[in-house]
């Protein structure tokens, strides 16, 4: 039996792991069991933090590359262990905000594992003051993953403008071939009758050849010790660099201070981690709206991935600075 299966798209920051959670947390029938195949553009993967909200949830990571272009053989490989080990009642695939989504629905359609899964709609995500002030407009992907779009959501409605929100809906509503919905939401919250509205295979790319990796334009360099129970990986990507961090489990941080810090830290494209500040676990996302962070369940480490932030050396000390002294300062 094929297992429905959706895509989330969306830029950097838009919201979709945030969309993903919700879903998981709150809209999964009881008993099913569901699997998530997540890629990160960078080396320290955080969405399996992120999206393991319970024993019914199984996450798959692909960190370190896109899944269009440099992870097409271990993205084929990880779907079918994905689906015979887990045998999940429904998989939703993230890619990269970065990535293009063409590749990855040919793949699903005509590839290994196409019998094996039932394409439900693409979701994408879009900010409307981003498609407002065009700051994504030189970007071909970003436009492809509206153009292949089912599902075109305006999310953070709360953030935007109305004229933003109006303006984006007047213009969503006129795209041919037509949506099979154009919605509003806020804090990504999808509704999960969307799911089940049907991938249109006629949708085609409007630059199918415009996301090619040049060579050097992929480059991972591996985890490597900066202090005691602390390792950093570094890479770049689609024209990105990110710089992620692994901390011991034993490592714990200010609350207050790591806050404060990574706030002052938001000129980065995406900023997401998970952190031990006590007794509580903290995942943390910040973007140009500010810094959120909800108490999680993750217990493995504490780590923190960043994509476009300039200053790594300054960002580390900045971080390690937040560490509590434990012997001094019991929690």
């Amino acid at each position: 039996m094929s297992v429905p299966c959706n895509l989330i798209t969306g830029a950097l920051g838009v919201g979709k792991s945030t969309a993903i959670r919700h879903l998981l947390k709150h809209h999964r029938p009881k008993g099913e069991r569901w699997a998530v195949l997540v890629n990160e553009v960078g080396a320290v993967p955080v969405d399996q933090a992120a999206l393991s909200v319970d024993d019914n949830v199984v996450v798959a990571d692909l960190p370190g590359g896109c899944l269009c272009c440099t992870l097409g053989a271990p993205f084929d490989r990880t779907l079918k262990r994905l689906l015979r080990r887990e045998r999940p009642d429904r998989l939703l695939i993230e890619p990269t905000g970065l990535g293009h989504p063409a590749r990855i629905l040919q793949t699903l359609r005509e590839g290994p594992v196409a019998a094996s899964v039932r394409l439900g709609a693409t979701i994408t995500l879009v900010d409307p003051r981003q498609w407002r002030s065009g700051e994504l407009a030189d970007n071909p992907a970003w436009w492809d993953q509206i153009e292949l779009a089912d599902v075109l959501v305006a999310n953070k409605a709360d953030l935007a403008p109305s004229g933003d929100v109006a303006a984006f809906m007047g213009w969503a509503a006129d795209l041919f071939p037509p949506k099979a919905r154009v919605e509003i939401t806020r804090h990504g919250q999808l509704n999960p009758e969307w799911l089940s509205e049907p991938c249109d295979s006629g949708r085609s790319p409007l630059f199918p050849d415009a996301h090619q990796v040049a060579a050097g334009d992929y480059v991972q360099q591996g985890a490597e010790p900066v202090d005691e129970g602390v390792w950093r990986a570094c890479g770049r990507s689609l024209g990105q660099r990110s710089v992620g961090w692994v901390f011991a489990a034993a490592t714990v941080f200010d609350r207050q201070r790591l806050l404060r810090t990574l706030n002052e830290l938001r000129p980065a494209q995406r900023l997401k981690g998970v952190f031990r500040t006590g007794r509580d676990w903290l995942l943390v996302n910040a973007d140009r709206d500010g810094v959120r962070a909800e108490v999680c369940d993750w217990r493995r480490d504490s780590r923190l991935e960043v994509i476009g932030h300039e200053d790594a050396r300054a960002l580390e000390a900045a971080l390690l600075a937040c560490r509590r002294q434990r012997e001094k300062d019991p929690v």
